[in-house]
């Protein structure tokens, strides 16, 4: 059976923070679904390697290369540009990047390090989505994605300030979604679990992690980078033609009611 449901042939896709982990999954996703696709993050090298990787597995031009450091409107603003030199408007932006400085209560928080997690976790999400709305609504057709988390439904008092940013993102991506879905541009966020990347290590690199994992994770695992290639796929194509303004949970079933 052949389908062209998941087809994105034609269609770039702008991923941040896509040099590792759960980016560089749905970045290959996407590109194996015939996405062009940019892969941005700090660090160029990282970048470029990936871009190589998904190059040499789906074909010269798949993917390019450009770094970013969200934190500055100036270096958002360039990705875009070059992004339009390289490959074209933008028609699928996956905004992933996010930043978590501090772990502790919030009584204990350094106001650097909460600007800091407020700054790049929600106002750099909006100023992306600022810069590509206008390529979408011109096309009359877009999909965003905003990396929320499942920390969005609960107090932590570990991860309380991270928290605050990825409800801020799922307000964000609500907003947006009423705003721009007059003009065919759908807006969601992703709330990932419990996965195995670096970024969240701190999380899951111990005993207790994985006995709870195995104890009260339905699926009695913690999820792995390569679960959000399908949930990309999903939300970039015609197939969640229907599905705007939603937080949709990656998560083994752990935050089912959520």
């Amino acid at each position: 059976m052949t389908t062209t449901l998941f087809d994105l042939t034609g269609k770039v896709a702008l991923i941040t923070g896509a040099s590792k982990g759960m980016g560089k999954a749905m970045a290959e996703g996407l590109a194996e679904h015939g996405a062009k696709v940019v892969i941005s993050s700090r660090k160029l090298d990282q970048c470029e390697a990936v871009a190589t990787e998904i190059n040499e597995k789906y074909g010269d031009g798949s993917a390019v290369a450009i770094a970013c450091n969200i934190g500055y409107k100036e270096q958002l603003q360039q990705l875009v540009d070059t992004t339009h030199e390289k490959l074209g408007p933008i028609d699928i932006l996956v905004a992933n990047a996010g930043v978590n400085p501090f772990y502790g209560p919030m009584s204990e928080i350094p106001d650097s390090a909460f600007d800091k997690i407020l700054s790049s976790n929600i106002k750099a999400n909006h100023w992306l989505c600022q810069m590509v709305a206008p390529d979408m609504i011109a096309k009359g057709s877009g999909s965003i994605m905003i990396t929320s988390s499942v920390g969005a439904f609960s107090a932590s008092d570990t991860l309380g300030t991270y928290n605050i940013s990825k409800l801020a993102d799922i307000a964000l991506v609500r907003n947006l979604a009423l705003e721009m879905g007059p003009q065919g541009v759908r807006v969601n966020a992703i709330c990932p679990g419990l996965i195995k990347t670096d970024f969240a290590k701190a999380l899951w690199d111990n005993p207790e992690a994985a006995k709870r994992a195995n104890e009260s994770i339905p699926l009695r695992r913690l999820g792995e980078a390569e679960d959000f290639k399908g949930i990309a796929v999903f939300l970039a194509s015609k197939a969640s033609a229907y599905v705007t303004g939603q937080a949709m949970t990656v998560c083994g079933g752990s935050n089912m009611w959520a």
